[in-house]
């Protein structure tokens, strides 16, 4: 080897000398790849390293929305305008799109109504559960980003490259879901905003009774909503670099807003602002039904009612009043709304207050008597509009912290996306949290907490809550929270059907996949899938307009978000979408856990500051954020992800993206099969672990596969199945037959509903190539037990002993390898899988002990609802001296201790004497015998005259493989010269013809055979005779014999064994219990 190097290197040398002597003046390049001769197919599938390099520059400068890189380097594409350089940095790119989707409508909404009904304690555990959850996700979605470029689709995109295409897509969906109810939510909030604060006269709908005040209010946002949605969605549609035009606006409405809020906190230590609400008792009142806080006033010097005293009196004269008893005994106090941050308001709000839908709002501390009103008085008073509790707060302020995924969707327009999406991400959440720990503090210090729990503002003259701590005014909240709730309604519009654009663009899910006509553009033809070439296989929700803009799938999303308008409330809706994105943060925090954990070569991520325990733990988080919120939604939603998941298991297309859920397959088969090495299955475990050995035809097409439908019923979908088959000739030269013998095989398994593996291999022999795969199928522990292989069919009429002969070798090989075998006979006569029998019996004929296979076979074919309603039989032969009542007792015991359903009978077999027709048929065999082996005599004679002629028709055909080879090793020791001697030896052979065939006549049948044969056709006689319309028989398979020269008899005796009978099926055990009573 080192001297055929050293020649190697010299002629390498002495080449480039002589090139260099001889083109003298000319540049020798050496990254020239012509001068070391590399073919150019081989540069074809091998680029150079410069193309290469070119080529991942032009991949790493794709577009958002552009295709993902499987499908960006198609030559279709190569007609497309180059794509600008992106150029976003960590500011524009990440940090500020985070901060506007996750500050939103529940911090201007919401968050003083949480702080106000949960206390500052609770508030603050509530901010640190789900910003550490969203902090934690954001870590795992930090180290998935970095390992690669993200295109379009953001979660979706990591999480179906990182667990697969049926997570993917299950989780896919969620949070296009998700962020499809994100946009009903904004834009209902953007609807409480417009009718509560802006323009209340607006209303379309008005309570006819202080009771039905609810209904109008749902009534009223379901119109407004749908108008706005409809808005929104046309805008959208008409083109969304608008929406991106205003998106900092919007920003800049939410910055300033949260601005005004700080300001106002300041200014409160110095100047509260004038909110003063009313108080009757320790009730709190709605401030914009009276103009005055007290029962009576001045008019000039007279004393007359004042307008809260008529809401309360059915009678205005002062002497003699029918007022509310509650109204009559308790006094009317005033105390101001906002205390200011030096007050030490914040000791009173430390703790919750939760109350139950109706409740009045209270103030501890204020002196009361506690006595019933009236129920019409009701409507005076600020009450809760629903049941509130710690889990529900949960849920509605958990989408405040959603929205960390905007940096990574937006990954194919940043300059350095693996850089700017962890920086970015976490600033922004960092921010975020900050904001809301201090708002948190803000609100409990400066707020009175009756007013933090009046959600909408009645106790301060419907005033937003949060716009009377802000400075200078409460509009300035108002038309911000505004504005920022439009704009994160219309980003979420954009955003999700550019979600299910990517999602159908794999086609991966089904119920995506539509055709859309190309052939008639003008009418926009939507038909299911089918295979003509009119139409263009494309999804419809995957096609958008010119400009890529997803038109079918907008109107989705809007039919969707129509659904969340309908629903009407902001606090209804919040935990729905909770739900959704918990999920998809749950499978983020999976899928960095996951490739950690496996420490895959592809896992390179460039943030280094995560670990697999930092993702399991935001895992276990969002899980229990889920269950916390609600347990109900969480169910739901974890059956919506389940259900789309086995859809695309089932249906969806495959697609290998070198996920990780299949490294953690491949691990666990590692772990499984060295666990299996341990030693072989315990007796109570044993099942048959098949191989198949199939035969194919002159065109690749599986001969018998009758013989597939019989493993399928057998195994069920269970334990381990090898399909194997054996093509003759020289690997090299076969590669593709063997390709396409595999695909053949596949594609039969499949149609048979066979689950298992394929393993065709090639072999100079067929004998070879069987024992090959008895030897090596299968891995460690998890090999096949049992072979299953075919009769050979017509062995007696062919001339060529081949087919036979490897047909009792295989048996040999499976009986040296301990392996059980079974062969089924009259195989086309078996059932399919659509066939049903609906009576009948399998018989079992035991008449050997081979481990219990025999009995453990019928019960398995009764599983399969072909044979589950056929009865098992089971048939001993006794000898003369044997007690057959004895033994009909205890087999029928045995079979009572293995839990085995049938009936038991015991057949006697005498001694007989041997019959004339037994007599005739082994002397048949034998002379059949004795004629093929002096055929196969003469075999040389005419092997030499075929070579003398200069013929070239090959008579190997006519004997086994073994022959073969001491033929072709004789003929080439053949001299090409004829004799006299050789010419007078080869005239007595032929005149020995006619004495050879007076021997044939002659012949006299050996005792051995003939006993055999007398067995064989009285066992056979007791078969036919009871199992004769049995829909299967089983039965021992005797051994082949030690001599090989029997070989053609054993064929004959198990024809004349199974004569008669249309199922056979030959079992031969593997030397071992497969059965056992004990459990």
């Amino acid at each position: 080897m080192c001297g055929q190097k050293a020649r190697f290197l010299s002629h390498l040398t002495m080449s480039t000398k002589t090139k260099g002597q001889n083109d003298i003046g000319q540049h020798y390049n050496p990254a020239d790849l012509s001068h070391v001769s590399v073919p150019q197919e081989e540069l074809d599938i091998r680029p150079k390293v410069s193309s290469l390099l070119s080529r991942l520059v032009n991949y790493t400068n794709i577009t958002q929305g552009a295709k993902e890189h499987e499908e960006a380097e198609s030559t279709g594409m190569s007609h497309m305008k180059a794509p600008k350089s992106p150029n976003m940095g960590t500011l524009m790119g990440v940090y500020l799109p985070c901060l506007q989707n996750i500050f939103g409508v529940i911090l201007f909404l919401r968050l003083t109504w949480i702080v106000g009904t949960a206390g500052i304690v609770q508030s603050f555990f509530i901010v640190l559960m789900c910003c550490s959850c969203t902090m934690l996700t954001a870590i795992s979605m930090s180290a998935i980003a970095t390992n690669g470029v993200v295109p379009a689709g953001g979660a979706y995109f990591m999480i179906s490259r990182s667990l697969g295409a049926e997570f993917g897509g299950a989780v896919g969906i969620c949070f296009y879901l998700g962020t499809t109810f994100a946009a009903a939510m904004y834009i209902l909030g953007a609807i409480e905003i417009f009718l509560k604060y802006l323009v209340p006269q607006a209303a379309i709908f008005h309570a006819s009774d202080p009771h039905g005040g609810d209904s109008a209010i749902l009534n009223n946002m379901r119109v407004y909503g749908t108008i706005c949605l409809s808005l929104m969605a046309v805008v959208v549609f008409v083109g969304v670099k608008y929406v991106n035009k205003l998106a900092s606006l919007f920003l800049a409405c939410v910055i300033i807003s949260i601005i005004s809020i700080y300001a106002g906190a300041i200014k409160s230590i110095f100047q509260p602002p004038n909110f003063s609400i009313c108080m009757l008792g320790n009730r709190t009142l709605v401030r914009d039904q009276f103009d005055v806080c007290s029962k009576v006033v001045l008019d000039g010097n007279v004393t007359v009612p004042s307008q809260l005293w008529k809401n309360f009196c059915s009678s205005g004269n002062i002497s003699s009043p029918q007022c509310d008893d509650y109204f009559n005994q308790n006094n009317v106090t005033e105390i101001q709304g906002i205390p200011g941050l030096a007050s030490g308001i914040i000791r009173d709000n430390m703790w919750g207050d939760y109350l139950e839908k109706g409740q009045i709002l209270e103030k501890a501390g204020l002196p009361s008597v506690n006595v019933h009103g009236a129920v019409e008085s009701i409507g005076l008073y600020v009450s809760a509009d629903i049941a509130t509790s710690f889990t529900l707060l949960v849920g509605i302020f958990f989408p405040s912290a959603t929205g960390i995924m905007a940096g990574s969707n937006r990954s194919g327009d940043l300059k350095d996306a693996q850089k700017s999406i962890p920086i970015g991400t976490i600033l922004a959440i960092t921010t975020t949290t900050l904001v809301y720990f201090s708002s948190v503090v803000l609100f409990g210090a400066c707020i009175e907490g009756t007013v933090l729990r009046d959600k909408f503002g009645d106790a301060v003259s419907k005033n937003l809550v949060v716009g009377t701590l802000s400075w200078p005014s409460p509009w300035v909240i108002v038309i911000g929270s505004f504005f920022s709730t439009v704009g994160a309604g219309l980003q979420s519009l954009t955003g999700a059907p550019r979600l299910l654009q990517a999602i159908a663009k794999d086609n991966i899910i089904p119920f995506l996949r539509v055709i859309f006509c190309d052939s008639l553009p003008s009418l926009r033809t939507l038909l299911p899938c089918t295979n003509l070439p009119l139409y263009h296989h494309q999804s419809v929700f995957g096609h958008g307009k010119a400009n890529g803009e997803p038109t079918w799938a907008l109107l989705l999303t809007g039919l969707i978000a129509e659904l969340g308008i309908l629903i009407a409330s902001l606090d209804m809706v919040a935990p729905i979408l909770s739900m959704f994105f918990l999920m998809c943060y749950l499978f983020v925090n999976l899928a960095c856990a996951v490739q950690t954990l496996l420490r895959t070569p592809n896992w390179r991520p460039r943030f280094k500051y995560y670990h697999w325990a930092l993702s399991f733990l935001g895992m276990s988080m969002c899980l229990a954020l889920m269950f916390i919120s609600s347990w109900y939604y969480a169910i739901v939603a974890m059956c919506i992800a389940g259900m789309i998941y086995k859809y695309i298991e089932y249906q969806g297309a495959e697609k290998e993206w070198g996920d990780g859920i299949r490294g953690l397959s491949l691990s666990a088969a590692r772990y499984a099969l060295l666990r299996l090495e341990h030693g072989p299955p315990h007796t109570k475990n044993w099942r048959p672990q098949v191989l198949v050995l199939l035969k194919l035809d002159e065109d690749l097409h599986v001969k018998y596969p009758r013989l597939l439908t019989f493993v399928s019923q057998l195994k069920a979908g269970k334990g381990l199945t090898i399909v194997g088959s054996v093509i003759q000739g020289q690997f090299l030269d076969s590669y593709g037959e063997t390709q396409a013998s595999e695909q053949a095989i596949k594609n039969m398994m499949e149609i048979e509903r066979v689950k298992g593996f394929c393993q065709v291999v090639v072999a100079s022999k067929v004998r070879e190539g069987i024992a090959h795969l008895i030897q090596s199928c299968g891995l460690g522990g998890m090999k096949h037990n049992t072979v299953v292989m075919g009769w050979p069919y017509g062995w007696r009429q062919s001339e060529d002993p081949r087919a036979w002969k490897t047909f009792i070798n295989t048996v040999r090989c499976t009986t040296a390898a301990h392996l059980a075998l079974m062969v089924p006979k009259n195989v086309s006569f078996y059932p399919s899988n659509h066939e049903r029998f609906t009576e009948g019996t399998i018989d079992v004929w035991w008449i050997v002990h081979d481990g219990g296979m025999l009995m453990l076979l019928p019960f398995l074919l009764k599983q399969h609802k072909v044979w589950r309603k056929c009865k098992m039989r089971i048939f001993t032969v006794a000898q003369m001296d044997d007690n057959s009542i004895q033994m009909k007792k205890d087999l029928a015991m045995f079979l009572y201790q293995l839990r085995i359903e049938a009936e038991v009978e015991v057949v006697e077999m005498h001694d007989s004497d041997i019959s004339a027709y037994t007599y005739e048929r082994t002397l048949m065999m034998e002379q059949r015998s004795q004629m093929l082996r002096q055929m196969r005599l003469s075999s040389a004679e005419r092997e030499r005259e075929v070579h003398r002629g200069h013929s070239l028709v090959r008579m190997g055909s006519l004997y086994s493989d073994e022959e073969e080879e001491v033929v072709e090793h004789e003929a080439e020791k053949i001299q090409m010269t004829w004799t006299k001697e050789k010419y007078e030896a080869d005239r007595r052979n032929r005149n020995n013809a006619p004495e050879n065939f007076r021997e044939l006549i002659s012949l006299k049948p050996d005792q051995s055979n003939v006993r055999r044969m007398h067995t064989a056709v009285k066992l056979n006689e007791v078969i036919v005779n009871k199992s004769h319309d049995a829909r299967l028989v089983l039965l021992n398979m005797p051994g082949p014999p030690r001599n090989t020269d029997g070989d053609e008899n054993y064929m004959e005796f198990l024809e004349v064994l199974t004569e008669g009978l249309e199922r056979v099926l030959l079992v031969r055990g593997g030397g071992r219990e497969v059965i056992t009573i004990y459990s």
